[in-house]
C-alpha cells in the first residue's frame, strides 16, 4: 500500500511556513523532516507517525485515535501512530502536526551528512540490495 498523496499535500500546506523542511521516502510512506530531524511520516499501512517525544509519549497515547508506534516488535517511545480518523480533518491534522513541530523545535538541528564524489562512486560500486558481493573475503 503506497502512502495518501491527499495527505501528503495537506501536510505540505501546513509545513509551508516552515524552513529547512525535507521529504524522503521510507518504508513505504513518506517522512517529513525539518531541520533533517523526522518530524512526522505519512504511513504506507495506513494513518500518521508523529514524533512527539519521550516526554509526552503517555498523555498522547490516551488521546483520539492514537497507539503507540511500534517497529519490529519494540515500541518506539517519542512516537506514536495516529489513524486515518485522526487525521481526517484540518484541525485533527493540523494538531498533529503542531504537536510535533513543537517537540522537533525542541531538539538541535542535525547536519545532513554530506554527499561527496567518493560516496556516490562507493554506492554506484555497491551490489543492487539484496545481493552478496562475490569475491574472496578479506
Amino acid at each position: 500500500m503506497a502512502y495518501d498523496e491527499g495527505t501528503a499535500a495537506r501536510v505540505r500546506k501546513l509545513l509551508a511556513g516552515q524552513r529547512h523542511v525535507a521529504e524522503k521516502k521510507m518504508m513505504g510512506g513518506l517522512c517529513f523532516m525539518v531541520d533533517n530531524v523526522m518530524c512526522c511520516t505519512i504511513s504506507g499501512r495506513g494513518g500518521m507517525l508523529f514524533r512527539v517525544g519521550p516526554q509526552a509519549h503517555a498523555r498522547m497515547l490516551k488521546e483520539p485515535h492514537a497507539s503507540p508506534m511500534e517497529m519490529r516488535g519494540r515500541i518506539m517511545t517519542g512516537f506514536v501512530r495516529v489513524s486515518d480518523e485522526g487525521t481526517r480533518t484540518d484541525a485533527g491534522l493540523k494538531i498533529w502536526v503542531k504537536r510535533a513541530l513543537d517537540f522537533v523545535a525542541t531538539m538541535p538541528a542535525k547536519k545532513a551528512a554530506p554527499r561527496t564524489a567518493a560516496s556516490a562512486d562507493a554506492k554506484a560500486k555497491a551490489p543492487p540490495r539484496g545481493q552478496a558481493r562475490m569475491g574472496p573475503r578479506r
